[in-house]
């Protein structure tokens, strides 16, 4: 059943109280479960590594595939949401997600488990955890803001007890039962998607989503057939395919935008040159430590760590960057944490001690906080609300290539080497970088926006929005949710 057909019949339920606040509970608990899950596989790092006889590349493409795959899919979860309702989704991919992992515990081999826990369990996650946002789109109106943020707060909790939990089953059964036990886990999602029953609005309060649209390339169709082609015609049939090509790239995958908007072009290249190396620690941190004599259990416990910080200081930061002192403003907050995360990885390099990684492990969670919370703040200041849903889209698929990319190579390096230093050295070279390239290029935006505006104050027009070069009238931000939502999570 469609979300709209759903959403428009029966009685109206009140948005943004009664089982609306369960909707949200189970929406953290499925943050939890998706988005918390790939921080616990460098517990397994060694040990898969021994089963397999595998290299560090070989080992670090597992998990790459996985947080590429559920970074990348929002396209495709969109298009299900579309046609089968958010509800139907979130179970969906539950039951791959838990699908992908006991097929894992099966693996005779390591590219197996590129197939199962990589792909499989990852696009199950893509499509638990974006439904499940989208969802509370429906639920939540005038708190929809404070909801997104309560439930960002089970990506901490998956941070802080996926990896503890992981060491201790690591240690009682093997990896091949903790696998099988993490399908039956995950299939919890299928229990959060249940919770999220479709809202049923009062008719004529109908959302903008689950408005009827028109069918991409009607136009097209319609005025070929005014002119009196027939509707079966072959050269308008191959007109109408192109055209709803084009429609549905330009609705998921906002390349005009990419070509016209400097602010959307700099900051996408940014982040997805970023995204080389901010996976790295999470990969390779665990398996560093004991490389270097830290127990197996205190190695683990860093990763929890790095989450149970994120608990307190996530909120925080979104509160302060939501502050009107820095509205215009932000992409140089989080050019400044992204510059935080390139500079604390130096500390691994200076020593490997348990003492001495835990205060690594402190200053990465603050500056991933500031990453995390603004991502996707920044990326609505610099692309209008209406083609928001459409930027971030292609904004996810690049970011997820270098996601899937960035880990093996640097497994190859460390292969070379048999120095597990090129791990912090690279993730600081592809941080620190990226910081730079976007705190100055968009100064430069900046400046001159400004002389452009000076030069052009007599046509009492200026351009009203900061990063962008194309003049557009903001347009008017709806309550309901957008039709397509593709969210991820850092």
């Amino acid at each position: 059943m469609a979300q709209g057909e759903a959403a428009g019949r029966g009685v109206a339920k009140p948005q943004d109280q009664g089982w609306a606040w369960m909707v949200l509970l189970a929406a953290v608990v499925l943050q939890g479960l998706t988005l918390g899950f790939p921080c616990c596989i460098g517990v397994f790092f060694t040990d898969l590594q021994q089963e397999f006889q595998a290299s560090n590349s070989q080992t670090s493409w597992f998990p790459s595939i996985m947080v590429a795959v559920l970074h990348g899919g929002g396209p495709l979860c969109s298009i299900l949401v579309k046609r089968f309702g958010c509800r139907f989704v979130v179970m969906l991919g539950g039951l791959l997600s838990g699908l992908g992992m006991v097929s894992s515990s099966f693996c005779k081999s390591i590219s197996q488990l590129y197939l199962t826990a990589g792909l499989i369990t990852g696009l199950g996650s893509c499509f638990s955890f974006q439904a499940g946002v989208t969802v509370l789109g429906y639920y939540f109106v005038r708190w929809r803001t404070l909801a997104n943020a309560m439930a960002s707060t089970g990506v901490s909790l998956g941070f802080t007890l996926w990896p503890l939990l992981s060491q201790y089953l690591l240690d009682e059964m093997g990896w091949r039962n903790t696998f099988l036990i993490f399908g039956g886990i995950l299939l919890n999602c299928c229990v959060c998607g249940a919770i999220m029953r479709p809202i049923q609005l009062a008719s004529g309060s109908l959302p903008q989503s689950a408005k009827p649209e028109e069918e991409p390339g009607s136009r097209a169709e319609e005025a070929q057939l005014s002119n009196g082609a027939s509707p079966h015609h072959p050269t308008l049939q191959q007109h109408t395919r192109r055209t709803k090509c084009f429609q549905l790239l330009q609705k998921y995958l906002a390349f005009d935008i990419f070509c016209q908007n400097k602010g959307y072009q700099i900051y996408t290249i940014g982040v997805t040159w970023m995204m080389m190396g901010f996976a790295l620690p999470h990969v390779y941190l665990v398996p560093y430590a004991i490389h270097n004599g830290v127990e197996e259990r205190k190695a683990a416990l860093l990763i929890s760590i790095i989450g149970f910080i994120n608990i307190f200081i996530r909120p925080l930061t979104g509160l302060l960057s939501g502050h009107r002192v820095f509205t215009g403003r932000r992409i140089y907050l989080f050019s400044l944490a992204v510059l935080l995360c390139g500079l604390s990885n130096f500390i691994c390099v200076i020593s490997a001690e348990f003492s001495v990684l835990i205060l690594y492990c402190v200053i990465l969670s603050i500056a991933m906080s500031g990453v995390g919370a603004l991502t996707f703040q920044v990326l609505m200041d610099v692309v209008e609300m209406d083609r928001f849903s459409s930027a971030l889209g292609l904004f996810t698929i690049l970011e997820s290539i270098t996601l899937l990319i960035g880990p093996p190579l640097t497994g190859l390096l460390v292969d070379i080497t048999s120095d597990f230093h090129y791990v912090f050295y690279n993730s600081s070279f592809f941080l620190i970088s990226a910081a730079l390239f976007m705190g100055l290029s968009f100064c430069a935006l900046e400046k001159k926006n400004k002389l452009r505006e000076a030069s052009k104050a007599h046509l009492d027009n200026p351009s009203r929005y900061q990063y962008s070069e194309m003049s557009t009238e903001p347009k008017a931000e709806s309550q309901s949710p957008p039709a397509v939502e593709y969210i991820t999570n850092i």
